[in-house]
């Protein structure tokens, strides 16, 4: 049995198609399907189901899983712990933040990086889900609320505050409560945010219209005249055609939190950028 043919079967057992698993492993579909049937006549069982739904772990795979994870967990600490033992500042930095964060706040930081250090090729994913810093999905993540993963050093970074906005020019921005004004939040998958949460008690008579998990798509839209966003101030600051509007007070602010995994704390391109993003935006 090979490691990469482990690696393959818990992708698999995670994203439930070969495409998907493909994908995530930068491999071709054919070849993880090869590599899959490789395994299953090593092992002499089968360890999937085939379905409408996708890939189903079959008994002898559900038995197979935990101790994969397991030789998974060992792996990936294995390469932490060298990778973390990294001195010369070169290399890949995979970065993790939400997407509003990472086009206003770090694009800025790491031009800056680039020119201190050309030798270190950054990657960005602004995604709204939490990438797993154990797994190296990520090596450093920006998230809005603390961290909880065992393992993960992490600190405040910054206070970010948040303001109420409509298109410029509109005569009658927003009614007292709100009847007769539309609304711009966030998706179901954010319910209960504080601000989206506090924006419906300050206008409770105005419709929802538009629901997104992209702050820069809401503030797009309210720059299109659609409706009221709360958005927050550095983004909105960088758009011409919107402008706050006063509600009586503020929402609610947020802070930005910065992690990694306690590994890689050593690790030289990675200590490089946190000292640059702390010196910039931490206080």
């Amino acid at each position: 049995m090979e490691w990469n043919d482990v690696r393959i079967f818990l992708a698999i057992a995670r994203e439930r198609t070969l495409i998907a698993a493909a994908r995530k492993l930068g491999q071709t579909q054919p070849t993880i399907g090869r590599r899959l049937r490789a395994l299953e006549e090593a092992l002499g069982h089968k360890l999937f189901q085939r379905t409408a739904e996708g890939f189903v772990l079959t008994e002898e795979g559900n038995a197979m899983r935990a101790p994969a994870e397991r030789m998974e967990q060992e792996a990936l600490a294995i390469d932490r712990q060298v990778i973390g033992r990294t001195r010369h500042i070169e290399g890949v930095l995979r970065l993790t933040s939400f997407d509003w964060f990472g086009s206003q706040i770090l694009v800025p930081l790491l031009a800056e990086f680039a020119k201190l250090h050309p030798r270190v090729t950054v990657e960005l994913l602004t995604d709204p889900r939490f990438l797993s810093l154990a797994r190296r999905e990520a090596d450093l993540a920006f998230r809005i609320g603390a961290f909880d993963e065992p393992d993960i050093v992490s600190r405040k970074l910054m206070r970010i505050r948040y303001g109420v906005y409509v298109r410029k020019g509109l005569d009658h921005p927003v009614a007292g409560d709100g009847a007769g004004s539309t609304l711009l939040t966030l998706n179901s998958g954010f319910s209960g945010a504080p601000d989206d949460s506090w924006l419906n008690k300050k206008l409770p008579k105005a419709r929802t219209l538009f629901r997104s998990n992209s702050r820069d798509v809401q503030a797009r839209m309210c720059a299109r005249g659609a409706g009221v966003a709360i958005l927050p101030v550095p983004l909105a600051d960088s758009i011409a055609r919107i402008e706050r509007v006063d509600l009586g007070e503020e929402p609610p602010s947020r802070d930005a939190w910065i992690g990694y995994h306690r590994d890689l704390r050593h690790q030289a391109p990675l200590r490089a950028l946190l000292d640059l993003v702390i010196a910039r935006l931490s206080g």
